[in-house]
């Protein structure tokens, strides 16, 4: 196995690797300002990006952050589900059981929230994941649910993840006040070709080994293949490394690269 070969604990480049150990890159850096900002200003978030650039990673890193005695994170990934589906999800993240009538959950999300915020003096930090493939209705629903005091108050966080395309979605006029209310917003841009050697090294260090495995030919291959995409990286990092264990290369350079991806590809 590639990881004893090369002296390493674990392997990096799975997407399961400690939130301690990822890579702070220049977009990683600006989306936790960003972050940092809306904690203090509550509102909406919206987050976007190519699948693969780190998205869902960077919400483990802030959820991971965050004090759970001053705030209450609810994570939600969704997919083409229903605005009751929706609604009984969000009020079990927020602790609640579910009534059976729309109306009477929109009221319990709604006291729930600021029950939390009010009384409990906890900040409700609500993640929406894969919001691209909400239906323009359940859009409207966010609209009207987190409208609180006559749109006079943020008693939330509210941050919507999803690919570029929801951008698009966004841009449709029934979705105009859902857009406006939009406090921040950041799209992924994925690893710079500068930080690559970086990226690895650190991950690589993470995990055991501090020697230059990859050669500088070997990066610009990587990053010409990849196009800065983490998910992308990781994949073709871990071939590179599985076919220099399997021909006992103590580098990894351009052939290994090309070889590692050639026997990987779909």
């Amino acid at each position: 196995m590639f990881k004893s070969y090369y002296g390493l604990k674990f392997n990096p480049f799975e997407k399961s690797i400690d939130i301690t150990n990822i890579y702070e890159s220049r977009d990683i850096k600006e989306l936790g300002a960003r972050f940092k900002y809306i904690l203090n200003t509550r509102g909406i978030f919206l987050l976007t990006g190519e699948p693969g650039t780190g998205k869902s990673t960077s919400l483990r890193k802030f959820a991971s952050s965050l004090n759970p005695s001053l705030y209450k994170v609810c994570y939600f990934p969704l997919s083409t589900v229903t605005v009751m589906d929706f609604y009984r999800g969000l009020l079990f993240e927020l602790g609640e059981m579910p009534s059976c009538k729309k109306v009477t959950m929109f009221k319990q999300i709604q006291e729930s929230i600021m029950s939390l915020y009010h009384e409990q003096k906890v900040l409700p930090v609500i993640i929406l994941d894969e919001v691209q493939m909400l239906s323009n209705s359940i859009l409207e629903e966010l609209r009207l649910l987190f409208n609180f005091k006559m749109d006079s108050e943020n008693p939330y966080i509210l941050i919507l993840s999803g690919q570029s395309t929801l951008k698009n979605k966004l841009q449709l006029s029934i979705n105009t006040p859902l857009r406006q209310r939009i406090s921040i917003k950041h799209a992924m841009q994925g690893i710079e070709k500068e930080e690559l050697h970086g990226y690895i090294s650190s991950l690589l260090n993470a995990a055991g080994n501090t020697n230059d495995i990859f050669t500088p030919q070997a990066v610009e291959v990587i990053y010409s293949l990849s196009k800065g995409v983490p998910r992308i990286i990781n994949n073709i990092v871990t071939a590179s490394l599985m076919y220099g264990c399997a021909t006992k290369k103590d580098c990894i350079d351009e052939e290994a690269v090309y070889q590692g991806q050639k026997d990987f590809e779909i």
